[in-house]
């Protein structure tokens, strides 16, 4: 029994709106996110749409796909609402993962209800849609929703490949072109990594049956050269323009780099995103980790086989990197929700039957109702510590999304797994809407770069003015000054003020302030305070002092 189009039309509504709080009234969110907005700005000012560049420097991380969707984006958002400066504003950049992250549940369904049934679609819909990981990822301008998208449509195309290798029947033409030319924007978007899950689903089927009569019913003697083609143009374009240095850079040092040193401090040891899972995949862990004996038993039944070759070489790839961050497995995420919903759906779990099995389900099942009630605890917690304060509308989501954590816990306690599921699903969404919305807008101790920015704007003398700072160095002070501010240590920042005295402002930090004044009165200038800011970088947890200086008006000439 399949959806009918009712169903996916409610389900997408229903992803839609739920990922709309706080969309619009987020600052960005954290340090990759500004990146990707400000490089995009970039890109459309200088009309070079091959290159990517964060203010001077190249950006040779990943292919230029993801630039020109949020490109896109903005430049239909500007034409719909006919204000060319929302550039310079989140929410339109953001436009391709809220599309992506809505069209990635409409496929989750489609696979479960395929796999298995109507309801295991739905139910698997909702597993991914309420999983923090996905709920934080789907809110940013970030290639990791759009991604999940591509693979999620690999995946799909891939499993009728692989029922139709099983029934004996040819495969239509255009569902293999679909497949490779979904191959193809993969590459576009994240490089060589799409072939992990790409691949790697592809080669377990074909070790774990012994045949590669599946890469023939895919047509591969001539689908990877429509995946060349796409990606062949942009190619050789950027290996001119850069004169070789985005290969080098992306793969010798980004994606290489990636598998033997950890980069920027996310080195972790294996078993890392087994002990995130919990929390990431919060209400749906506990029903995963209790259908693992049930899973092994079926695990080559064709359906359950299928999910396992694409969950287990993934996740096994990046278990294995040394530099490892939240979002690398959550293409994985769609198939855990799919069998977690499965044995919820379909299958009579067997009771266990040793006492540490039962023992370790217990342990699991005191740890889920721990990070359960710290979810919906998170909010009104976050903003007391934070601010010193806790809103009427911050504890309206936690007042509303306890007492269902708590019947959740009970029906836990009496055995019922599917209703506990659903009263945790309803608590989940309760608590993603109520910080989203409600929580982190009023969080401004970690606000400091739109408060800077709002600051920078009202206080520049000039229309050029820079905004040079030496001490708070965020990328998203970068994307809100409208790609103004420079980036320089302190007695340079000095120098430059100095040189630009009637139009340039200065941020400096308190432990930064000693040697850039110094600096100021060795070249005879004077400074003037404009405005002061304290807050926390959220990125390092550092305490910052932050003041805005500008040339005071007797040392001008």
């Amino acid at each position: 029994m399949t959806l009918s189009l009712r169903h996916y039309a409610l389900l997408a509504i229903l992803a839609f709106l739920l990922a709309l709080p706080g969309r619009i009234s987020l600052p960005p969110l954290d340090r990759d996110e500004p990146r990707y907005m400000q490089a995009t700005a970039q890109m459309l000012s200088s009309g070079n749409f091959i290159d990517i560049r964060f203010q001077d420097q190249p950006r040779y991380l990943q292919p230029a796909g993801i630039y020109w969707l949020e490109a896109g984006a903005v430049k239909a958002t500007e034409a719909i609402t006919g204000n060319p400066g929302l550039r310079h504003a989140s929410w339109p950049y953001r436009i391709p993962s809220l599309i992506a992250s809505t069209l990635s549940i409409l496929l989750t369904a489609w696979i479960g209800t395929r796999l298995f049934s109507r309801k295991t679609g739905l139910l698997s819909a909702c597993l991914l849609l309420v999983a923090p990981l996905f709920a934080a990822e789907s809110r940013m301008a970030t290639i990791d929703s759009v991604l999940l998208l591509d693979v999620l449509c690999l995946q799909a195309l891939l499993l009728l490949h692989f029922e139709d290798m099983r029934a004996g029947r040819p495969t239509p033409c255009r569902s293999s072109l679909a497949y490779w030319c979904a191959l193809g924007a993969g590459l576009m978007l994240k490089g060589p990594i799409i072939l992990i899950p790409a691949l790697g689903t592809l080669a377990a089927l074909c070790c774990c049956q012994r045949s590669i009569a599946l890469l023939r019913q895919l047509r591969s003697g001539w689908g990877w050269l429509l995946s060349l083609a796409i990606t062949l143009p942009w190619c050789l374009g950027i290996a001119l323009v850069s004169h070789g240095d985005f290969f080098r850079h992306a793969v010798g040092h980004n994606l290489l780099g990636k598998i033997t040193h950890a980069q920027e401090t996310h080195g972790f040891p294996p078993g890392y995103y087994l002990m995130l899972f919990l929390p990431a995949f919060w209400p749906g862990a506990l029903s995963a980790v209790r259908s693992l004996p049930t899973l092994w038993q079926k695990r080559m039944e064709p359906q359950i086989l299928f999910l396992l070759c694409w969950i287990v070489p993934h996740w096994f790839v990046f278990e294995c990197l040394a530099t490892k961050l939240p979002h690398y497995v959550l293409p994985t995420y769609p198939a855990i929700a799919i069998l977690t919903a499965a044995s919820l759906t379909c299958w009579t779990i067997s009771p266990l039957k040793s006492l540490w099995s039962r023992l370790a389900i217990s342990l699991y099942a005191f740890l889920w109702g721990l990070a359960g009630l710290t979810f919906c605890l998170a909010g009104p917690i976050l903003l007391y510590r934070m601010e010193g304060h806790v809103s009427a509308d911050a504890l309206l989501p936690a007042c509303g999304s306890l007492p269902l954590f708590l019947l959740a816990g009970w029906l836990v306690w009496k055995r019922r797994w599917r209703d506990s599921l659903s009263c945790s699903i309803g608590a989940a969404l309760l608590t993603e809407a109520g910080i989203f919305l409600c929580v982190i807008p009023h969080l401004t101790s970690i606000q400091l770069s739109p408060r800077i920015a709002h600051s920078f704007e009202q206080m520049r003398p000039c229309h050029d003015s820079v905004l040079i700072s030496p001490s708070y160095r965020e990328p998203s002070l970068v994307f809100l000054t409208g790609g103004t501010a420079r980036l320089l240590p302190p007695r340079q920042a000095a120098h430059s003020l100095h040189d630009h005295a009637r139009c340039d402002l200065a941020l400096v930090d308190q432990k930064d302030d000693t040697i850039f004044q110094q600096e100021l009165a060795r070249l005879g200038t004077g400074s003037i305070l404009y405005d002061q800011f304290e807050g926390l970088n959220y990125s390092n947890g550092h305490r910052l002092h932050l003041r805005l200086y500008a040339v005071s008006t007797e040392s001008l000439p």
